[in-house]
């Protein structure tokens, strides 16, 4: 009877598109959530809590350097702990999204708890995206592992049209949050339905010690990146750049829109709103184009059009400059991200997994300075055209590194 009430309350899930759908809702919680729902509630944080546009910065910089470290921990876990890592820290990217509902919260709990929101996203994300692909037959991987990816926009529209349901029945972040994380919980049992037959710890090999744990990546990345270094290290400079580069506006885009436009109630959303819809259809998209032209020419053009894209708030004070924005930037980040993680797994396909690692600190240290640099350069009347103007600049900058690359690398062109 226990076993057949445990069998119906958990099945087995293994069909492809559901597990790629699975992905898809893991993406949208612990990235659109944990990282990108703080975004959409920002100018209300900011209100509510009395913050300084360099307090903000902070609160965003600290996820940043969260998902830095998550991204380094998730290179040390071992292939057969894959599904209880990415189970483990989708846990904790849930539990973190409902603790903001905790009223009174002193600013240091708040750094403690986006800092573990950082890591949790990066861990999660890096492992089920693994295990999602890992899942997928080689027919049917490119056309899914695009599914699984637009997870990122479907949480990026969903924090928007949460947000914005939300506080027009006179909520607060602090209730947006809750039940953020509250629609995150069926997840818990999906990820339980794919769990793999041979997962069961019982089975598993003793684990490394930490001096062989050290040891054994040492040796890897030695063998990942020998004969390779210049082609890893340009190419890993851009992306740093790429993430310092789309981090002003993915995450000041609605507080510039509160500012800006004032007339119109609720526009920060409904931009955001936009950037999560062109994000859902950039990887198709781009997908499409690569395998046309080439990940490499491909993702030359997003960097144009991203570069493009941050210069338009400046040259266009009003509505059209951030709207402009906000489309470019949906259509271009995950394109950018799902392009540069080809290019670098393709180095060495060996050490895929390692690759994309390095690939992810690089990117989440981009993503750190970012803020930081902003409001620096916002001064105390809260003016973005300085921050967005040098993320422009640092996204040529990743161009020329991009041409480098492919000088260096003549397969990928």
């Amino acid at each position: 009877m226990t076993t057949a009430f445990k069998g119906r309350a958990f099945p087995t899930i293994t069909n492809e598109t559901a597990i790629a759908c699975i992905g898809l809702y893991c993406m949208a919680v612990v990235m659109g959530y944990g990282r990108f729902l703080f975004t959409a509630t920002l100018p209300d944080i900011m209100v509510q809590l009395s913050l300084s546009t360099t307090i903000a910065g902070w609160l965003a910089s600290i996820n940043y350097i969260g998902y830095f470290i998550g991204a380094l921990i998730a290179m040390f876990v071992p292939q057969r702990s894959t599904w209880q890592a990415m189970m483990t820290w989708t846990i904790v990217s849930v539990i973190t999204t409902m603790l903001l509902v905790i009223p009174d919260m002193s600013l240091n709990i708040w750094y403690v708890i986006r800092l573990v929101a950082g890591i949790a996203s990066g861990v999660a994300m890096i492992l089920s995206s693994s295990f999602v692909i890992q899942s997928l037959s080689p027919a049917r991987r490119s056309v899914l592992s695009a599914l699984h990816y637009s997870g990122i926009g479907v949480g990026i529209s969903a924090s928007a049209i949460l947000t914005w349901w939300l506080l027009t029945l006179g909520y607060h972040f602090d209730v947006i949050w809750l039940v953020a994380g509250l629609s995150s919980l069926p997840l818990l049992w999906l990820l339980w339905a794919i769990k793999p037959i041979h997962s069961d710890l019982s089975h598993s090999r003793p684990p490394l010690s930490l001096h062989q744990t050290y040891l054994s990546f040492k040796q890897a990345l030695y063998e990942a990146i020998s004969g390779h270094h210049k082609a890893i290290a340009v190419l890993s400079a851009s992306y740093v750049l790429a993430g310092f580069g789309y981090i002003t506006s993915a995450t000041f885009l609605p507080v510039m829109a509160t500012q800006r436009l004032t007339t119109q109630t609720y526009a920060g959303l409904l931009i955001w709103l936009v950037v999560g819809i062109f994000a859902m259809l950039s990887n198709p998209l781009w997908g499409a184009l690569a395998k046309r032209i080439g990940e490499i020419k491909t993702l030359i053009g997003l960097t144009v059009l991203q570069a493009f894209g941050m210069c338009l708030p400046i040259w266009f004070d009003g509505a059209m400059g951030l709207y402009g924005n906000a489309a470019i930037l949906g259509l271009t980040f995950v394109g950018m991200v799902s392009m540069t993680l080809t290019l670098i797994k393709n180095i060495n396909p060996a050490y895929s997994n390692l690759l994309i690692g390095l690939a992810t600190l690089a990117y989440a240290l981009g993503q750190f300075l970012g803020p930081l640099v902003t409001v620096a350069l916002a001064g105390q009347d809260g003016n973005f055209n300085a921050g967005l103007l040098v993320a422009a600049i640092g996204l040529g900058i990743g161009l020329i590194l991009l041409l480098l690359f492919r000088r260096q690398s003549p397969s990928a062109a």
